[in-house]
């Protein structure tokens, strides 16, 4: 597996078996980094990597290989014509370790649900500038619970919804998070339940440090935020 993460523009070759064709290979280029895409628990696998090699059933489980034969990923599954994902080589290290050794991978939980903050709800919120994710809800049973306030109002803005109070999540440890998939990488890649994550948070104008200690995500019966 590769040590360095995919960039976009590399070119990559999808080696598997569409429809049962043994030794097929594709080839295209990394499109886009670090999207998240569904998976069916109903949770959302984070860090996947999009290419437009050609990804047909058959290959998935299937490297994404650079063209110095180092796996940057695994297919996971194909979304349309020239839409292909793969999970990344470091998540798929972390998992498969934890995997060969314990028999089974912990996902951290926060228990939170949350938006990229747009210009609409900047506008909304009388924020300077669309930064950091938004807290909507609070999964009340969370390690999150008493530690991040959600929105509990909504205003119309250009004829949308928009969430109004609430914390606005800038930075997990010091990593600026712009987008959700920002956070669920970051939890993929370097927490684990029990750890405690520092978060930089946006609260009534003012920055101020929140500590969450991370929990086990829950099974998706037992879920009740994401």
């Amino acid at each position: 597996m590769a040590d360095e993460p995919a960039a976009v523009g590399q070119e990559v070759v999808v080696i598997g078996t569409p429809f049962g064709l043994d030794g097929t290979v594709t080839t295209g280029i990394v499109s886009g980094v670090n999207r998240s895409i569904p998976s069916p628990t109903g949770y959302r696998i984070p860090d996947a990597v999009q290419t437009d090699a050609a990804v047909n059933p058959g290959n998935s489980g299937g490297p994404l290989v650079s063209l110095d034969g180092e796996a940057v990923a695994v297919i996971n599954s194909g979304a349309g014509d020239n839409v292909g994902f793969g999970i990344s080589a470091a998540l798929t290290r972390r998992v498969v370790d934890d995997l060969i050794e314990a028999g089974t991978f912990e996902h951290a939980y926060m228990g939170v649900s949350l938006v990229a903050v747009t210009p609409a709800i900047a506008r909304a919120n009388d924020l300077e500038t669309p930064r950091g994710l938004a807290v909507v809800d609070v999964d009340p049973d969370g390690p999150a619970e008493g530690v991040l306030r959600p929105s509990e109002e909504r205003a119309v803005v250009d004829g949308d919804p928009v969430p109004v109070g609430g914390d606005v999540v800038l930075a997990v440890d010091d990593t600026r998070t712009l987008t959700t998939e920002d956070l669920g990488s970051y939890l993929a890649l370097h927490a684990r339940p029990g750890d405690t994550v520092a978060l930089t948070v946006l609260r009534d104008g003012s920055e101020r440090t929140a500590a969450v200690e991370l929990g086990r995500r829950p099974e998706p019966e037992e879920a009740t935020v994401g």
